[in-house]
């Protein structure tokens, strides 16, 4: 059988004052056409599904539409658990619509899914924690560990008080005692979960800019060596690259999110990751890249001119841009760089010091007239940069005014 594993998708998400939600919808599109030519059996969406709890009406039509259309109106179920930027009520609340059409939304950590069934699969077991399914037109049964994410509090309600602690081994002896009692070598056996998880020993992995944290020291850290060993594929949602911190035998992959959301993944390549699984043996899998929405570029420029050139060859992106230079910009300047592309995210001016040591710092005299004394205030300030004519005139105009 295939499955499509995805995550993070973050439908909502603005980058500054720049709606992202053209290049989601071409994302959902594009993920979609994946699903379909790659005649996949199952798809599972790995949480951060909305970038806040209160996505507005545009956000809320396009992800609901993108899971009717990649279930195929019940042919094809799909699973999507929430992650830490989800309310997890809302993810539940379409359920019984949601089910009319092969979907499976899962909120909350040891939730239990009630036994349903379309034309073409069904849920023939379920547990807090765990759902069994069998296929019309697959002759094994596909198993699978959820765990939506669970902020602090939700953490304490259901795996007890001393998080720090026992969060790593609630969470082995739970997904140990389900797959102990369910996952045997006649079915595909998968864990899928919104959390940050490492293997032990390993470097850290940084979270995205602008991510809402989840590792706080290490006490939300869960290590990879607490999943069971029947599991045959891991799939993780939380880090925006894709990587797989598991075995090529037994992966544990972060499919990374379908566009690149903060000047941190900048030049990323954002992928889905396409399994092919049989029961008892090794899972083999391929990472499928994502080619919708705006590059994510960081530039610096020394001059001017040569910035305007590279943003009119480059419309399609959006860019922090840094430019050193000897002088401060002029408004005439920021003007010209503006109006020369419509996706400057940042624009960061940055003056050369000249490194005046502390012996060739000049003293100021404080007794002389303000115009003087305000220019030799500004060249103490910054690295003995002189202020430029516009800078004075603006000084004068308040000075007069």
């Amino acid at each position: 059988m295939k499955i499509l594993h995805t995550a993070d998708w973050h439908l909502g998400k603005r980058l500054d004052r720049f709606s992202r939600l053209e290049e989601q919808i071409s994302a959902m599109e594009e993920i979609i056409s994946i699903a379909d030519e790659e005649d996949v059996d199952l798809i599972l969406v790995a949480g951060d599904l909305f970038d806040n709890f209160t996505p507005g009406v545009e956000t809320a039509e396009l992800f609901y539409k993108t899971l009717k259309r990649l279930s195929q109106n019940g042919e094809r179920p799909v699973i999507a658990i929430s992650g830490n930027h989800d309310s997890p009520n809302l993810i539940n609340a379409p359920d019984p619509l949601a089910r009319e059409c092969g979907i499976i939304l899962i909120g909350h950590p040891k939730a239990e899914i009630l036994p349903f069934g379309t034309g073409h699969f069904q849920i023939v077991n379920s547990k807090e924690g765990f759902i069994e399914l069998a296929f019309v037109n697959i002759d094994f049964p596909v198993r699978i560990l959820h765990t939506p994410y669970a902020n602090e509090v939700r953490l304490k309600e259901y795996f007890g008080e001393n998080k720090e602690e026992e969060i790593n081994k609630v969470l082995s002896e739970t997904w140990k005692e389900l797959a102990d009692q369910f996952c045997d070598t006649s079915g595909v056996n998968l864990l899928t979960a919104h959390l940050y998880m490492n293997k032990r020993g390993a470097e850290i992995l940084e979270e995205p800019d602008g991510e809402k944290p989840i590792k706080i020291g290490n006490a939300d850290l869960i290590f990879s060596d607490s999943i069971p060993n029947q599991i045959q594929y891991t799939a993780l949602g939380h880090l925006h690259a894709f990587q797989n911190i598991g075995t090529q035998e037994k992966p544990v992959v972060y499919s990374s999110s379908p566009l690149c959301y903060s000047f941190s993944e900048a030049g990323q390549t954002k992928y889905i990751s396409i399994v092919e699984a049989e029961p008892g043996q090794p899972v083999s899998f391929i990472k499928k890249p994502l080619k919708s929405g705006r590059k994510l570029v960081r530039k610096t420029f020394t001059s001017v001119e040569d910035s305007v050139q590279w943003l009119t060859k480059n419309p399609y992106t959006f860019i922090e841009l840094t430019l050193e230079s000897e002088t401060f910009l002029t408004s005439d300047e920021r003007r010209m760089i503006y109006q020369s592309h419509n996706g400057i995210v940042h624009l960061i001016p940055k003056v050369k010091s000249k490194g005046l040591t502390e012996q060739e710092s000049p003293e100021i005299n404080l007794n002389q007239d303000i115009e003087p004394l305000f220019r030799d205030y500004f060249k103490s300030k910054n690295g003995g940069q002189e202020a430029n004519e516009e800078l004075m005139n603006l000084f004068n105009e308040i000075l007069n005014a």
